[in-house]
């Protein structure tokens, strides 16, 4: 897993998010783009977080409405 996970909580937020991704991969850090709602995917954002560091996830960046 990578170092960094971005995550949002909506396709919309994308656009937004993909340009951190591009910088990580421009500094050539390990990242990984997700799409969980608390809200409408909750058992998926619970499990994301539970495992977030056994993965190697080291930073989290996250977004939500319209980010």
């Amino acid at each position: 897993m990578a170092k960094v996970s971005i995550v949002m909580g909506s396709k919309s937020d994308l656009p937004v998010m993909q340009e951190a991704s591009k910088i990580l991969d421009y500094f050539g850090i390990a990242n990984d783009v997700s799409i969980m709602s608390a809200h409408r995917t909750p058992k998926r954002a619970a499990e994301f977080s539970e495992s977030a560091v056994d993965n190697g996830t080291k930073v989290i960046i996250a977004g939500a409405g319209g980010a």
